[in-house]
């Protein structure tokens, strides 16, 4: 018998083709009279679109949004926001335009809408990762939570080809941590393949057809499915890498995990034996890490964190930050393992599976801490 937790979460969520003309309607809903929309200095004609849309009910737009939400920003955004009375936030864009939202919200109290230009996922979630000094925390809070998301198909059919890629992975990496995390559960499990699935199956054809509606729309609804899992259960290893990388050298968010992803698997094989055989089942290959790493390079996508502009110098200081704070991961982790695998994939290799005779785990589901463990990695 199979004991878990299930954590639901109530984000409403409007899916489909045009999507995006229902913004007024769902701000209504929500009592929403003062708008501020949220973009990045790259979506200023989206952002513009979404105030001639809103008419009155927009106050204004704040376009400085930028990758890891550093603090900073985030202090500009909340001082706007208060000069033009905004009672809600309208987040348009990906990861970082979201993560601006969610910071504003926390400080604020607004009520949180976003329109997703991306695959990142964190829409669907409660986590905010925040930058300051050069230094990356996580932190998951109810008050981070979005009240409604809107997906749109059409708004990602101009997704360049190579950026659709690396998103899509980054949602898979999503989906590959949700298979193993402490907190697992059926019902994440289930959501977890089918992200899988669809993002393996639509990714190779929007790589060769950028504009093929069907593969966009399958990638996005896949990015969906991986974000909820991120907002529902745990993360290990791989996001606790990412965050630190990102936070410390200032690597894209998105490419980075894409390079990480394979060389964390291969780490966690050994102790998540029926996480591995649905990863393989979804690319399909013989062995997950290796068939994630092969995946990533049919796309054409990057696989060496030296190309991300990463020095070889920081990896022993990046396997300190990593081992620094407790968290859970399925295999048990230490600095030297950690270097290992930084160093493969600083230099593009193929991912190993170290030795070693750690047990998997249970299938059974425990609730992990609520002040350290995969929640906060």
């Amino acid at each position: 018998m199979k004991t878990f937790v299930h954590r639901g979460q109530i984000t409403k969520v409007v899916f489909g083709s045009g999507t995006r003309s229902r913004i007024p309607e769902e701000a209504d809903a929500l009592g929403c009279r003062r708008v501020l929309i949220l973009c990045t200095p790259g979506q200023v004609d989206q952002a513009a679109e979404m105030r001639d849309l809103l008419g009155a009910a927009a106050v204004g737009t704040f376009a400085e949004a930028a990758p890891h939400t550093p603090v900073e920003v985030t202090h500009q955004a909340v001082t706007y926001a208060r000069s033009v009375a905004a009672d809600s936030v309208l987040a348009i864009g990906g990861g970082s335009t979201i993560g601006l939202g969610k910071a504003i919200a926390v400080r604020t109290g607004l009520p949180q809408l976003a329109l997703p230009t991306t695959y990142a996922g964190s829409e669907m979630t409660p986590i905010l990762g925040e930058t300051e000094g050069r230094r990356k925390t996580t932190r998951r809070l109810p008050e981070a939570l979005l009240r409604t998301v809107v997906y749109d198909v059409d708004l990602t059919l101009t997704l360049p080809a190579a950026i659709s890629v690396v998103s899509g992975i980054n949602a898979m990496a999503h989906a590959v941590e949700a298979l193993y995390a402490q907190d697992r559960d059926p019902v994440a499990f289930l959501m977890a393949g089918e992200a899988l699935d669809s993002l393996t199956r639509s990714l190779p054809v929007i790589a060769r057809r950028p504009d093929d509606g069907e593969a966009r729309a399958d990638a996005l609804y896949g990015a969906w499915l991986a974000g909820t899992c991120l907002g529902t259960v745990g993360m290990a290893l791989h996001h606790k890498v990412c965050h630190v990388l990102g936070g410390t050298f200032g690597l894209p968010h998105a490419e980075t995990h894409t390079v990480v992803l394979p060389h964390v698997v291969a780490y966690n094989g050994p102790a998540a034996p029926e996480a591995m055989a649905r990863i393989t089942q979804a690319l399909p290959a013989d062995d997950a890490a290796s068939g994630l790493f092969d995946f990533a390079g049919r796309l054409g996508a990057p696989r060496a964190l030296r190309d991300l502009g990463m020095p070889e110098s920081g990896i022993e200081h990046a396997a300190e930050l990593i081992v620094r704070d407790g968290y859970w991961n399925p295999r048990p982790v230490d600095r030297t393992a950690v270097r290992t695998f930084l160093t493969r994939a600083w230099a593009g290799e193929t991912p190993r599976t170290p030795p070693g005779d750690e047990q998997p785990q249970t299938d059974s589901v425990i609730e992990p801490s609520t002040t350290t463990g995969a929640r906060h990695a």
